[in-house]
């Protein structure tokens, strides 16, 4: 049996030691280790890689305490506009959605983008048609309804601001959640899942749901989730970018990563992080801001959830 493996990310960004109470600190630990273990466990009884990504980020979808599902931030509509990806790297088979609403997990719509229709990307309108006639229900406004992202946008509401949360030094919306995994048989998967930006205008769409973006699977180089900058994040092409670096120069998956956090986006003023895992289950999880919430688990041993660097 191969070395499995998955990790997950709850966002990158200005998290200082110190600015964050010791019970809020333990709620964000405690909901990254559910889906860190649902998801471990799924692997653990042989299921797929796109099953335990999909797994653990419809929990992180559920918790208030993250940017996607029900912790969704405010448009400036004052509506919630939410984009998922997923991504098999055994087949490259890939569903994403965008701008999508009322949807409890957006990461499961993309899943049946993936494996219920001839497309890989749906937005809007259509995408919500595509959520009624394959038997999404859809949750009425109060279910994404949290005071803190209530807060966050009455203080820009009607003005020209944005903001990415868990950022006091600048306007940025980080909070995006992600999974990447390796299973038994030495495949790959990875899927993101975001609410955007507080206070967004123009049905804007970040790096979350654009495969090679924010998310890519490829069982011959790894599997990649991003979170941070999303408009740096897809000039840069950085979950792809990852994957092109290891097949390209043949450097290994910590090697690739570092050089597209540490130097590439920074390069083009981009911040934020990703998780990353290859086909032989080694983990990545570079970030070039303050924090980012992340966990990882492996059969060799390897175990991991922290915030700060």
């Amino acid at each position: 049996m191969k070395t499995f493996s998955i990790a997950i990310h709850g966002g990158a960004g200005t998290l200082v030691k110190g600015l964050m109470t010791a019970e809020l600190e333990n709620e964000y630990k405690a909901a990254l280790k559910l889906a860190l273990d649902e998801g471990y466990r799924t692997l653990e009884d042989g299921a797929s890689a796109i099953d335990a990504v999909e797994t653990a980020v419809k929990l992180l979808e559920d918790s208030p305490l993250f940017n996607a599902g029900k912790g969704s931030v405010f448009t400036a509509e004052g509506t919630h506009e939410m984009d998922a990806a997923i991504m098999d790297g055994k087949t490259l088979n890939a569903g994403a959605v965008s701008l999508v609403t009322g949807i409890k997990n957006p990461v499961s719509l993309a899943r049946d983008v993936m494996d219920k229709s001839y497309h890989v990307f749906l937005a809007g309108e259509g995408a919500m048609k595509f959520a009624e006639d394959h038997g999404h229900g859809i949750e009425s406004p109060d279910y994404f309804y949290d005071e803190v992202r209530y807060r966050q946008w009455q203080g820009i509401k009607d003005s020209d601001s944005f903001q990415l949360d868990h950022s006091v030094k600048k306007d940025g919306k980080f909070g995006t959640v992600g999974a990447v995994a390796c299973d038994q048989y030495g495949n790959v998967a990875a899927a993101t899942s975001t609410g955007g930006m507080t206070n967004k205008k123009w049905g804007r769409v970040g790096d979350s749901p654009m495969i090679g973006a924010g998310n890519y699977a490829n069982n011959n180089t790894c599997a990649v989730s991003c979170t941070g900058s999303g408009e740096f994040f897809i000039r840069g092409v950085v979950a792809y970018d990852v994957s092109s670096i290891m097949e390209h120069k043949g450097l290994s998956l910590e090697e690739a990563s570092h050089e597209v956090i540490y130097k590439r986006i920074l390069e083009i003023n981009g911040d934020g992080g990703l998780i990353a895992v290859d086909a032989n289950g080694n983990i990545a999880m570079p970030f070039n801001t303050e924090g980012m919430y992340r966990a990882c688990r492996s059969s060799n041993g390897q175990e991991d959830i922290s915030i700060y660097k």
